[in-house]
């Protein structure tokens, strides 16, 4: 549902939280955000356990989150908070690449998806798409997910990490930061069986023989992503 926005900016300025934990993008959003006349931040945080009560106190009427913070990935949160927080748009503002990531955040909840890498005036343009109910994406991943719809993707590649679950994505991004699986294991809040688990799934799906190949592949995915 769309919010009136010419009613809502007359009685207060829409209310934004950041959820990110680099502090010269957050100062940048604040301060680039802090401009518009009709928008304020209300609240920021750098770690995803304190997005519940940050949301609670403050009543955003949008979350910018970044999908990897110190204390765990954003993924599975958009979820939660989606639910959590029916009234809530979630805009992911993220350094993954978006072929990979965005049809899933948008498939968990989230509303759009704005590659940091992206202009500045993309996250005033997402902001405004998202409060107008519709969902936002660059238009270049927009083809790509038209393209797919109708049978016509032009670049497969792209998408060869669909077959994975979200959370098989997230140990393998995880993978090709570098991260072995006791540090994995720390930031996904499992066991380090749970983590060795996944990474035979990864293996299987991604038709790779060796825990080295899977290392490999993900840094290399990793390092040509981001």
């Amino acid at each position: 549902m769309a919010l009136d926005l010419k009613r809502l900016t007359k009685d207060r300025p829409i209310r934004i939280a950041l959820a990110e934990d680099h502090p010269l993008v957050r100062a940048g959003l604040k301060s680039m955000l802090g401009a518009e006349d009709d928008l304020e931040v209300c609240g920021e945080t750098d770690r995803l356990s304190d997005l519940p009560a940050l949301i609670q106190t403050t009543a955003p009427d949008i979350l910018i989150l970044d999908l990897s913070l110190p204390d765990g990935m954003g993924l599975g949160a958009i979820k939660r908070l989606s639910t959590g927080f029916p009234a809530l748009r979630i805009l992911i503002c993220s350094m993954h690449e978006e072929s990979v990531f965005a049809h899933r955040c948008l498939q968990l909840g989230a509303a759009g998806y704005v590659h940091k890498r992206a202009a500045s005036n993309s996250i005033l343009k997402a902001v405004h798409t998202i409060l107008n109910g519709r969902r936002y994406l660059s238009e270049a991943m927009t083809e790509r997910l038209l393209q797919g719809a109708i049978g016509q993707r032009t670049d497969p590649e792209d998408f060869s990490l669909d077959g994975l679950s979200t959370r098989e994505l997230e140990v393998f991004t995880l993978i090709g930061e570098g991260r072995g699986t006791g540090e994995i294991a720390h930031t996904l809040h499992l066991s380090g069986k749970t983590i060795e688990t996944h990474r035979e799934k990864i293996k299987k799906k991604l038709n790779l023989l060796s825990s080295t190949e899977l290392n490999r592949y993900a840094m290399q995915w990793f390092m040509e992503t981001h």
